[in-house]
């Protein structure tokens, strides 16, 4: 059995589902329910035993030590987050509470656990902490991908959170000898993605008839990788990683925001066309930066290629065109999580 923190939202819920499809493993799956934390992601699973919610928070070190002692699973992994740069923009508290202390709390209530196993069952216990790029900073054109041994230099509230929450599980590892793994990922994509995001949010906004925003000058370049990959990638990870280790995640796909918005209205184009037959990218807008907008990410992932044999199976193109498809098909789940709260965040952050 696996603890699975985060397991509702985005990255964490795709795990989830990932999992289950993979393996007849139980995954006990603790999430708080934010905004962002879905169970209608999780609606397959229904009835399924292996698959134990629990709807709480990693702040509350209590629940969790009551969850390892009752369920004593052979790892951690850890999604758990506030991951939203524009969100962490506007209130930075969040993502202390959840990034920085709630960290802190899993890893004491871990390690509280581990500490306390047979000799085998300690032996073979591991906490995966799964993070960012951003904590990296931000990359000139010129300048090669971020490598492990690349210098932290996180840039807003968000990426300083999750930068801290890395330190302190490496602090776990050479401290108490706590059995760690961390991967830091580039952008993800897919299925169940919430519409606060790039991605889902041009595509609702483009069958909704509002303008496309994007940031500057749209040239911000990001690398992207479908997230199903990433699950595969974690999954290798807790698998055969080395303890102690940092494995970085990446899709072999650099591409500038505004080519990412161009090519999802091209698709969009072809598979629901606009009524009044003009192309989608008429409604590409262009607003203010935002504060320590980074320029450039590209993640140099061959060490967990080289050392573990994983590769994205995705390319972008494949990847975009999967997950256009999937949110044309899965409008209910759209319109379920697309919430008054939802609303008055969007007209906070892009105006009415």
């Amino acid at each position: 059995m696996i603890l699975v923190t985060g397991g509702a939202g985005f990255i964490g819920g795709n795990f989830v589902l990932d999992w289950l499809a993979q393996s007849n493993e139980p995954v006990i799956n603790l999430d708080k329910l934010t905004y962002a934390g879905n169970l209608d992601t999780l609606k397959s699973l229904d009835g399924d035993a292996r698959h134990i919610f629990v709807c709480g928070d990693i702040c509350d070190r209590a629940l969790l030590i009551k969850l390892l002692a009752e369920y004593t699973p052979r790892a951690v992994i850890n999604f758990a987050a506030e991951s939203h740069v524009d969100r962490s923009i506007h209130g930075p508290g969040d993502f202390i509470q959840t990034n920085v202390l709630g960290t802190f709390n899993l890893l004491e209530a871990a390690r509280a656990y581990w500490v306390k196993l047979p000799a085998n069952e300690k032996a073979a216990f591991r906490f995966l902490h799964v993070s960012t790029d951003e904590v990296y900073g931000t990359l000139e054109e010129q300048d090669p991908p971020f490598a492990e041994t690349k210098a932290y230099e996180p840039n807003s509230p968000y990426s300083a959170s999750k930068a801290a929450s890395d330190h302190l599980v490496r602090a776990w590892y050479q401290t108490y000898g706590l059995p760690v793994l961390t991967t830091n990922c580039s952008n993800n994509y897919g299925p169940y993605h919430f519409p606060e995001k790039l991605i889902p949010l041009v595509i609702l906004k483009a069958l909704d008839g509002k303008p496309l925003p994007i940031y500057g000058d749209g040239q911000q370049v990001r690398d992207w990788l479908y997230v199903n990959d990433h699950c595969r990638a974690i999954r290798c990870v807790l698998e055969a990683g080395k303890l102690g280790e940092t494995y970085n995640i990446g899709g072999h796909n650099e591409i500038a925001n505004l080519d990412v918005v161009k090519k999802i209205c091209e698709l969009l184009d072809a598979l629901r066309p606009r009524k009044d037959g003009e192309p989608y990218s008429k409604q590409i807008s262009f607003v203010q930066d935002r504060p320590g907008h980074d320029r450039r990410y590209a993640i140099d992932a061959r060490k967990l290629e080289q050392e573990l044999g994983w590769t994205p199976a995705e390319t972008f193109e494949t990847g975009i065109q999967k997950t256009v498809a999937w949110y044309l098909s899965n409008q209910e789940w759209v319109q379920n999580v697309t919430s008054g709260a939802y609303r008055e965040w969007m007209n906070k952050q892009y105006g009415a």
